[in-house]
């Protein structure tokens, strides 16, 4: 029997977290966050990473370091929430090309 499970998680400054760092390790790529010029290098991850993408309302296409610095950008106060973090566990069942393409339907979706 196929098991999943969705969940969504807050990326807060008051949680002392930053959605720069979030994007970085989820990715496995070295990001640097413009606000405080912390360097976040999670490049020696990179080959426990599946599976990454960037999806955006009309389709477009946008690089993970300006997309994620700006929303830390956006927002001013110390509290504020800069992103949204969902954590999906997929049937084990699927073959990886399965789970990829049922994770990008599920973020189109979202978009």
């Amino acid at each position: 029997m196929a098991i999943y499970r969705a969940e969504t998680k807050p990326i807060s400054r008051s949680a002392g977290r930053s959605v720069v760092a979030a994007a970085a390790y989820r990715s496995g790529e070295d990001l640097t966050n413009e606000v405080d010029g912390h360097e976040h290098k999670y490049s020696p991850r990179q080959n426990s990473v599946s599976h990454k993408a960037i999806f955006m309302p009309g389709g477009g296409t946008a690089d993970r370091s300006e997309l994620w610095n700006g929303a830390e950008a956006s927002e001013k106060r110390k509290d504020a929430r800069t992103g949204r973090e969902w954590v999906l566990a997929l049937p084990n069942e699927l073959t990886s090309e399965q789970r990829a393409d049922l994770a990008d339907s599920f973020a189109r979706a979202l978009v």
